[in-house]
């Protein structure tokens, strides 16, 4: 590598935990973030082998392969819930100020929780999340709305409210 190259390079820093992907939603015509819920990705023989103890992974001879092939719902003990939810305040308060109008919709914190829970976001998703169009990934939004509901749901509200107020100009891009 050149020195040219080594100042152009970006670092990345492994972070060993838990991976969660935290579901938002926010728009122009609520002003709010919503915190949807969590989901896990389930991916094929990668997850199963790394469940086994080391000296057993040594012994097996398998071609591993990552390949996402569904979702599970997830929940967050308590004590770390307000760290979530403040890290999609910041996270929409940051891309607001950067690319106004800023977020318009569902986005995911694809994030790492380390065994000293701290909270590590390692990819930003800015789309409806991998599992919930019909279904809720948690039960997050009952403590907002009073009622757990996905996505799906979530957009429809919002196009709604956004119709009654003649202001769908304000989510369609």
């Amino acid at each position: 590598m050149s020195r040219k190259g080594l100042e152009q390079a970006s670092i990345e820093e492994l972070a060993i935990g838990t991976y969660m992907n935290f579901n938002f939603f926010h728009t122009p015509i609520s002003k709010q973030v919503d915190f949807i819920g969590i989901e896990r990705r389930l991916q094929t023989n990668v997850h199963d082998f790394n469940a086994l103890p080391a000296k057993q992974q040594l012994d097996i001879n398998i071609d591993l392969q990552n390949i996402e092939v569904g979702h599970t719902p997830a929940s967050i003990r308590e004590s770390l819930l307000e760290k979530v939810i403040k890290m999609g305040d910041k996270f929409v308060a940051a891309v607001k100020k950067e690319y106004a109008p800023g977020i318009i919709g569902p986005f995911s914190l694809q994030s790492v929780i380390t065994k000293d829970l701290e909270l590590v976001v390692y990819d930003v998703s800015l789309r409806v999340p991998g599992n919930p169009i019909v279904a809720t990934t948690s039960p997050y939004t009952k403590y907002q709305y009073g009622k757990t509901f996905g996505i799906g749901k979530r957009i429809a509200m919002e196009i709604r409210q956004a119709q009654e107020e003649s202001r769908l100009d304000e989510i369609v891009t």
